[in-house]
């Protein structure tokens, strides 16, 4: 984690902040969360995106429901497991064990925490507006946003690693947050979770992310030592 000017890593030190900074929104719309009464800014936001004096009727043309409902399949359980296994499977099929094991350890346990959260919280959804999918879990944090941070992530900073032009590793890890923040930005469209369960979902997988390859580069580190 040091250069040979035996200063910490410019990368390592952002790591480290995006992981504090994470941590500190988590606790902050956890304790929205917990009030009996939403902030107005959650539910202004949420009547934002429906036509106005119609909380069941979505803004936008015919067809942008649907779309939405499409943007939003990319955070579910099923398709980011069937993302982590085709990579887990690929990296041992190459000899990359060590790296299959942080990416399946990575996704797995981040969906084990955000299951844990959702009930330990309880928060009920939203009702000021109708659903556009069904939902039969508690609202925070969000577990689409949650977890599809910390897949897309973890799967964008393994693909940079092995990209050798700075350009690409940039597009990687860019696309990688793009569609994480088109999938919390679809729980509220859809009107199935409020704002801060959305926020609260991106600064827990973005903190539990930064973890997991912080924990994953000492490791590194320590097996070239040790070696």
């Amino acid at each position: 984690m040091k250069t040979t000017f035996g200063k910490v890593e410019p990368n390592v030190l952002i790591a480290w902040a995006v992981v504090a900074g994470g941590l500190l929104g988590f606790v902050a719309c956890m304790q929205i969360a917990g009030h009996t009464i939403p902030p107005a800014f959650d539910s202004r936001i949420l009547l934002a995106l429906r036509v106005a004096g119609q909380p069941d009727q979505p803004l936008g043309p015919f067809w942008l429901p649907s779309a939405v409902r499409d943007i939003t399949s990319l955070g579910s359980t099923i398709v980011l497991m069937l993302a982590m296994l085709s990579v887990v499977a690929y990296l041992l099929l190459i000899r990359r064990g060590a790296s299959a094991v942080f990416v399946f350890v990575a996704i797995v346990s981040g969906q084990m925490l955000a299951s844990l959260l959702k009930y330990g919280v309880g928060r009920p959804r939203p009702e000021i507006v109708s659903h556009l999918v069904a939902v039969h879990t508690p609202s925070f944090p969000s577990g689409h946003a949650m977890v599809s941070a910390v897949t897309y992530l973890t799967l964008g900073a393994l693909a940079a690693h092995f990209l050798p032009h700075r350009l690409a590793k940039v597009y990687v890890m860019g696309l990688a947050l793009l569609t994480t923040l088109l999938v919390g930005l679809s729980r509220l469209y859809l009107g199935v979770h409020w704002p801060s369960d959305v926020l609260g979902g991106w600064c827990a997988g973005f903190a539990w992310a930064m973890l997991c390859w912080l924990a994953a580069r000492w490791l590194q580190e320590k097996g070239r030592k040790d070696a």
